[in-house]
């Protein structure tokens, strides 16, 4: 079994609630498969797991009382059968028809998690995917040394402390070396606070079958070549309007410039910019087969009518900074749909409120309240579609946290979109190549680096 460096990428892999992991699991038991079975085939999963990662280590299974711990139970049985010592702490007995079933098959001496030495490998299979409160001080402070004291530390599907769908964390929680998940990404696995519990993730399949229109995690895309007879129209006009701050628009219509499409037009402004990208004054919007309106707009009177120019034009929109500011103010619904808006988590709020659920949640009901793709920016991006398609960006270079970086994804996503005229595609072809671009840049570049390296990115995903 290859190891990757973080599993999260996992082609399309899909990304369930509580519920739906529970409804999941129920399909498989309706087919005729018992749930020690499921159990037995997810402790092995991830032993084997741990097996590689660890090999012969001496292992500490902390095993709580409910599922989790009947997994931690067959996980220790299973590197015991391959030579590991293995030592096994229990959070008092096993509550439920599987865990105890897990916890007589492995039969040996069980220990007081509370009392428990170290060991040079840790498995966290106290609390799965159920948890809704926090851990109690005296547990929080025994697992964080046990982890703090180990070489390889393992949670198994979620940390103990974390709540899966809400990706938050309800007490403290050490940082893992490896999280375990078990038959499908959660939330949890996916958001920005839970993710950072562990350093790496990887998905272990245990035969769910995901449901129809889940969330999921963003696959590598599959670009093309333009056609052996394309020539720049065909290839997609990008049409991007400045404002009277136009060197963010001009970054734009740079990064437009090296996504693909056959033809840039800055429109509004004169800048220093590639000889390849046309200035014009005037707003000129003939075939363009995309428009992005927003960065460097500004804020005033006239950056609105400039506003509804673009979105009374008939061409599809992107919009994005100052252009969100505007939405906010005067509603979203004068964006025509079907649009691509690209807020953070500042910006979507303000356009949308806080609203109940997690990052995803909110994200999905967004795109059905305005019938247009959004890509809601961040270290966690969720891009939705307002079909309810959605998925989570793998994560990227944290330097990405720098003046211009989102002028450039806005860009890559109206350069995407004049090439695919699909708003869903060419929004999730964007965030890859904009994430693939910064990971090429290193440490501490800027956004003028990054579009250098869109081509490269570009070229890595034909």
């Amino acid at each position: 079994m290859s190891l990757p460096a973080d599993h999260f990428a996992t082609l399309g892999a899909p990304i369930l609630s509580v519920g739906e992991m529970r409804d999941a699991e129920q399909a498989l038991f309706d087919a005729g498969i018992e749930p020690f079975a499921l159990m037995q085939r997810a402790g092995e999963a991830a032993a084997e797991f741990i097996w590689r990662v660890g090999s012969r280590r001496e292992t500490l299974v902390l095993c709580g009382p409910g599922n989790n711990g009947g997994d931690g139970f067959i996980i220790a049985d299973c590197l015991r059968a391959l030579g590991l010592p293995v030592r096994v702490a229990a959070l008092g007995e096993s509550s439920t028809q599987s865990s105890r079933r897990a916890r007589a098959q492995w039969g040996g001496a069980v220990e007081d998690v509370m009392a428990a030495s170290p060991a040079p490998q840790i498995v966290d299979a106290l609390f799965g995917i159920g948890l809704t409160r926090g851990l109690e001080p005296a547990l929080v402070k025994a697992l964080a040394e046990l982890v703090d004291a180990a070489q390889h530390s393992f949670a198994i599907d979620v940390p103990s402390g974390v709540e899966s769908d809400l990706g938050v964390v309800l007490s403290p929680v050490p940082r893992f070396t490896h999280c375990i998940a078990l038959g499908a990404w959660k939330p949890a696995h996916m958001l920005a606070q839970s993710r950072a519990c562990a350093d790496i993730h990887y998905l272990a399949d245990i035969g769910i079958e995901a449901p129809d229109g889940c969330a999921r995690a963003m696959p590598r895309p599959s670009l093309s070549a333009p056609a052996a007879d394309a020539h720049k129209y065909r290839r997609g006009l990008v049409c991007v309007v400045a404002g009277t701050m136009p060197g963010a628009a001009a970054l734009s219509a740079e990064a437009a410039a090296h996504s693909g499409a056959g033809y840039v037009r800055l429109v509004g402004a004169q800048a220093d910019i590639s000889h390849a990208i046309v200035c014009s004054a005037a707003l000129d919007f003939d075939k363009a087969k995309a428009v992005l309106v927003g960065p460097g707009l500004c804020r005033d009177d006239g950056a609105w009518m400039r506003l509804r120019d673009v979105t009374g034009a008939s061409v599809p929109v992107v919009a994005d900074a100052d252009a969100l500011w505007h939405l906010a103010q005067r509603g979203v619904d004068a964006l025509p749909a079907p649009a691509i808006i690209t807020p953070h988590e500042g910006e979507f709020a303000a356009l949308f409120g806080e609203g109940a659920g997690n990052k995803i949640d909110r994200t999905r009901a967004a795109a059905v309240q305005i019938g247009s793709m959004i890509v809601h920016k961040g270290p966690d991006t969720v891009v939705a579609a307002p079909d309810g398609r959605c998925v989570v960006a793998p994560p990227a270079s944290s330097w990405l946290s720098t003046a211009g970086t989102g002028d450039v994804l806005a860009g890559l996503c109206a350069g995407r979109l004049a090439v695919t005229g699909d708003p869903f595609r060419a929004a999730c072809e964007a965030v890859w190549l904009h994430g693939e671009a910064a990971r090429r840049s290193g440490a501490a570049f800027t956004a003028d680096d990054l579009v250098g390296r869109i081509s490269q990115s570009f070229g890595s995903a034909l």
